[in-house]
């Protein structure tokens, strides 16, 4: 009997250890480079803060996907008035946030009005500004009037900037955010993690993951151990630097190298001397060699711009050659522009690896034709309130990740300064066009002139380098927008 009832209990144990053995995991631990200064997607422009909320804390009327389409959202359906003006969104029902909160037209009513105020934080307030009225039918229908047709609103909607929050919470979200997505916001280990939970009153789809955990990761010097020992499961996008061959040679790994929407620039301030000369300017394009910098910056893979576009669009104009690597001619303009013994200026870079290698590389071509910079590490906190907000600097490297965000230079009040009456007059004719062969010689015409104008120096277009386990499936291949979406992703074993 002893002996028979050892074998049962053997038996049990055994079949015990091979359920948990083949049992999928429900956690997952993401890797990102930059922590984020607070996590409420309508009152900061890190993009940090969306790779976190975006459509795992946060949803809004529409949604895009890694190809860039657009899809419903908290709005499952729409109407579109015969002018093009007034959208009638139906909302999804038995939505609550995650305090409990039901949600309701009211709350987009709110979210839109309150991001297209006057005294909005909302850092794409721009978005918002063809929005005349939000006007709410009834608790699950709400009609949104425009001032013009604006071809691009439903896209506009799908951006993190364009969540919809709740009066209840809005105020405290830097902190404590909470949306109606899939995943409720668990912990803020400062310095360390950010940790989410599955919200379990969730109205869409079941995800997979009970918990994820978004753990700050600066460099790839970190990032590859972590990734080797499994303390990381998966980056997003990963500064992979030299060890990238490493890491795609081992069968643990997927690695994919996608594309993003991430314009990778050296900003200029256009308001501050000598950069409000166009053949200073035209001197830096000259001097910079793109492909100089893309090796030191995104080991080789980024693709050259030579205006903000992305060369995936189908918009896309080639003008790389607008001012070809030349630095006798540079030397020239610059002669021309009274600094024939060249200027001294400061250049402030943020964080990332990108920012940091490509600025040595880029600090080192412009010795070569006399400007001397001072190359001065920020903080992001810093960059955001130094560069971003109060515009005190000379250069910097920054990637914008916004999708079709080429609008930014017709802002008059936006960071790099740059203003251009018929840049101007053209985009707002693209705004209030729909028909997409038009908004596409638009575009056509608008790249050019940013191209001659070179307000600030296009280098190339940032590559998404995905890396997870290989078990790993539903992570984003391409980047349309920086985010990190968790709602499709599972362990497959």
């Amino acid at each position: 009997m002893k002996i028979l009832k050892s074998i049962v209990v053997a038996t049990a144990l055994a079949l015990a250890m091979g359920t948990a053995a083949n049992a999928q995991r429900t956690d997952i631990i993401i890797g990102m480079v930059l922590e984020p200064p607070h996590l409420d997607p309508t009152a900061g422009a890190a993009a940090a803060i969306k790779e976190i909320g975006y459509q795992n804390i946060f949803e809004g009327l529409t949604r895009m996907n890694d190809s860039g389409e657009v899809l419903p959202g908290l709005a499952r359906s729409w109407d579109i008035s015969e002018d093009g003006t007034v959208y009638t969104f139906h909302l999804a029902e038995g939505v609550t946030f995650h305090d409990g909160t039901p949600f309701s037209a009211e709350d987009v009513k709110f979210s839109l009005d309150r991001a297209r105020a006057e005294d909005s934080t909302n850092p794409q307030k721009g978005l918002f500004a063809a929005i005349e009225n939000v006007e709410v039918i009834d608790d699950n229908t709400v009609e949104v009037t425009l001032s013009a047709p604006q071809g691009n609103f439903l896209f506009n909607m799908a951006w993190g900037e364009a969540a919809i929050v709740s009066p209840a919470s809005a105020d405290t979200n830097q902190e404590n955010p909470i949306g109606t997505g899939p995943f409720k916001f668990d912990n803020w280990s400062r310095g360390s993690a950010v940790t989410l939970s599955r919200f379990a009153d969730y109205w869409g789809d079941d995800v997979h993951l009970e918990r994820a955990e978004f753990r700050f990761v600066p460099d790839a010097a970190a990032a590859i151990p972590a990734l080797l020992s499994g303390d990381i499961h998966a980056m997003s996008n990963m500064p992979a630097g030299d060890a990238l061959s490493q890491i795609q040679s081992d069968p643990r790994f997927e690695v994919v190298i996608g594309s993003t929407e991430g314009e990778t620039i050296l900003s200029i301030n256009n308001q501050r001397e000598p950069f409000d000369d166009l053949r200073v300017r035209q001197a830096i394009a000259h001097a910079i060699n793109r492909d100089e910098v893309i090796e030191a910056a995104s080991s080789g893979l980024g693709v050259p711009i030579g205006s903000h576009f992305a060369p995936h669009h189908p918009a896309y104009v080639d003008l790389t050659d607008t001012y070809p690597h030349d630095p006798d001619r540079a030397r020239e303009l610059l002669a021309e522009a009274g600094h024939a013994d060249g200027f001294s200026a400061t250049l402030r870079l943020p964080p990332p690896p990108y920012a940091r290698d490509g600025g040595q590389v880029i600090a080192s071509q412009l010795r070569q034709v006399g400007i001397e910079l001072e190359i001065i590490p920020v903080e992001w906190a810093e960059w955001l309130s130094q560069v971003f907000t109060d515009k005190d600097f000379d250069m910097t490297i920054i990637s914008h990740v916004e999708p079709v965000d080429i609008g930014i230079y017709s802002r008059p009040d936006y960071y790099f300064q740059y203003q251009n009456p018929e840049f101007n007059a053209l985009y707002q004719e693209l705004t209030v066009t729909a028909d997409e062969a038009r908004r596409n010689e638009i575009f056509g015409e608008l790249q050019r002139i940013l191209a001659e104008d070179a307000p600030v120096g296009f280098l190339y277009q940032m590559p998404k380098i995905g890396v997870w386990d290989a078990r790993i499936e539903g992570m984003w291949e391409n980047w349309p927008l920086a985010v990190s979406d968790l709602s499709q992703v599972r362990w497959t074993e």
